[in-house]
């Protein structure tokens, strides 16, 4: 679902299941900015932005969580101590994900 909209709003996106398809998309492609979720199946996101920051500390991350109130405060916060250059809380409201996107590439 987030794809369609980052498309409908202009954007190129490209979708991986999990974290390490991620990471091999990453690898495989011209990526400027990745949007994970914290909990996701083989590879969590707080490994997946601890990796893609080691090899690739231009990149730009937003993490997303929607674990809980508390739990997901904590994950978002986590995410943002080993990396994310933004966090944002589920539900996403489609103007802030595309006002944050636009920030961080600096469009």
């Amino acid at each position: 679902m987030l794809c369609l909209t980052l498309r409908k709003d202009g954007f190129e996106a490209i979708e991986a299941a999990d974290g390490n398809q991620a990471i091999k998309l990453v690898e495989s492609e011209s990526v400027d900015l990745v949007l994970t979720d914290i909990v996701m199946p083989d590879k969590e996101g707080i490994q997946l932005i601890i990796e893609l920051k080691r090899t690739n500390p231009e990149i730009k991350i937003i993490a997303m969580s929607g674990g809980g109130l508390a739990l997901s405060e904590l994950y978002l916060t986590m995410a943002k101590q080993v990396g994310a250059d933004q966090i944002i809380a589920k539900p996403i409201f489609r103007d802030d994900l595309i006002n944050m996107i636009r920030q961080l590439l600096g469009d």
